[in-house]
């Protein structure tokens, strides 16, 4: 039930703020260092401990953060796996913070999930152009989020079957998650990779704008095609003369062409 969710952040709120009596802006929960991180940026603090504390017990190490400032500054030191990040954030709100995570290489690989208020769908599209792993609409049930992080997670493991695909002028290998263009390395997002790779794998395939939402985000969203337009548009930038390898299907979506080897 939704809104157990919240009576239970309010519940869970007051224990925690036992320990916690302080204002904390950055909070690293100690967890070993072989289990995943998961940066929870989040204003709410009922809501950010009710996360923390959920995913704690699903054997997750987590990060706090209650700013978007607190949140890139943990991103940069503490390389989390992914990133649970709210829209409506004091200051620099959750898509000027995903902005920023896409301009650093060193952080554009972290997959982002946006949990927020706005379900509008201009707003879920505007989140996932903007390279949003996936996105959660408050007030929304725990199980789901966890859910959602495994599945995301599952979707940035490299594959072991084939790691380095070539395909043209286009090179990419799926261990290191890093592409090449003519021996060039280039600074892909996490999605933007994903997507470059299912076009790859698929090469001479046309690839339909929803089998690539499947593929690259993990479930369809009705409506927008957009999405997926866009992210070819910013990936045919960065690959510069290697771009000539995508080929746009009027009507129907995309497909990669060239001899793969």
């Amino acid at each position: 039930d939704c809104h157990m969710v919240f009576m239970r952040a309010s519940h869970y709120g007051r224990t925690m703020a036992l320990v916690h009596m302080k204002p904390v802006t950055a909070v690293e929960r100690e967890k070993p260092m072989a289990e995943v991180k998961i940066l929870i940026i989040e204003d709410e603090k009922d809501i950010r401990e009710l996360l923390a504390f959920t995913l704690a017990r699903e054997g997750f190490a987590t990060l706090e953060a209650d700013t978007g400032t607190a949140g890139i500054d943990l991103a940069r030191t503490k390389h989390p796996d992914l990133i649970l990040l709210d829209l409506m954030l004091p200051g620099m709100d959750g898509l000027a913070v995903c902005r920023q995570l896409q301009r650093e290489p060193a952080m554009a690989g972290i997959p982002v999930i946006m949990l927020t208020a706005k379900g509008e769908e201009i707003d879920r599209i505007v989140g996932l152009e903007l390279g949003a792993a996936d996105y959660l609409v408050k007030p929304c049930s725990l199980r789901e989020v966890v859910l959602r992080i495994r599945s995301v997670l599952k979707r940035s493991v490299p594959s072991a079957d084939r790691p380095v695909l070539q395909c043209g002028q286009v090179e990419i290998d799926s261990t290191g998650h890093t592409a090449r263009v003519d021996g060039r390395p280039v600074d892909l997002t996490v999605t933007e990779f994903r997507l470059l790779q299912d076009l790859i794998e698929n090469r001479g395939k046309v690839r339909t704008r929803e089998q690539i939402l499947n593929a690259v985000w993990g479930h369809s969203f009705e409506g927008y095609a957009r999405t997926v337009d866009t992210h070819v548009r910013r990936l045919r930038a960065k690959l510069g003369e290697g771009a000539s390898m995508i080929e746009t299907i009027r009507g129907i979506g995309y497909r990669a062409k060239g001899q793969a080897t």
